[in-house]
C-alpha cells in the first residue's frame, strides 16, 4: 500500500485545530468559570471525528475491485466494513449521553472510543491492513486528541439544556 501524501498529513493534523483549540479555551477561559456549551462543542467534534475514523476503513474496503466478488467477501472486508460502523454508533451515544445527561460523560466515552479504535488500528496495522506510516500518524493524532478531550473534562462545564 502507498505511504501517506503530505496532504493527507496536512488535513490530519488541521483537523486538530478544533480539539486544541477548544482544550485551550475550556482550560483557560474555564478559570474564570463556567463556559457556556464548550463541552458540548468538543462533544459534537468529537463525534464528528470518531465518525469519520470508521469511514476510512469503508473507503479500505471499498477500494477493492469488486466489494462483493462472486466468491463472496473476504474476511479483512468484513472486518473493515464493521468497524466503519461501530464508531458512528459509539459517537452518536455519546453525543446523545453528553447532550441528555452531561456533557464530561459523552466526552468520557468518546475518548474510551478513540482509545478502542486505536487498538483495533493497531492490530489491523500488525497484520498489514493499513497503508504505510497511517498507524503511527493516527496513533500521534490520537494521543493529542484525547489529551484534548481531558483538558476539557477538567474544565467547569455547563449542561446542555434544549
Amino acid at each position: 500500500m502507498r505511504p501517506l501524501t503530505p496532504l493527507a498529513i496536512f488535513l490530519g493534523i488541521a483537523g486538530l485545530v478544533p480539539f486544541i483549540g477548544l482544550a485551550m479555551a475550556a482550560l483557560f477561559w474555564g478559570s474564570i468559570g463556567p463556559i457556556t456549551h464548550i463541552g458540548v462543542a468538543m462533544l459534537v467534534y468529537g463525534g464528528c471525528i470518531l465518525s469519520f475514523l470508521g469511514a476510512v476503513h469503508w473507503g479500505l474496503a471499498l477500494e477493492q475491485p469488486a466489494i462483493v466478488p462472486a466468491q463472496g467477501m473476504g474476511a479483512l472486508n468484513r472486518r473493515r466494513l464493521v468497524l466503519g460502523v461501530i464508531p458512528a454508533l459509539w459517537s452518536w451515544i455519546a453525543v446523545y449521553a453528553g447532550v441528555v445527561w452531561a456533557p464530561r460523560g459523552g466526552i468520557l466515552m468518546e475518548m474510551i472510543g478513540f482509545a478502542l479504535v486505536l487498538l483495533v488500528e493497531r492490530a489491523a496495522y500488525r497484520k498489514g491492513a493499513l497503508p504505510a506510516g497511517y498507524f503511527p500518524f493516527r496513533a500521534l493524532l490520537t494521543v493529542i486528541v484525547v489529551l484534548s478531550l481531558a483538558a476539557c473534562l477538567s474544565a467547569p462545564l455547563q449542561p446542555y439544556t434544549i
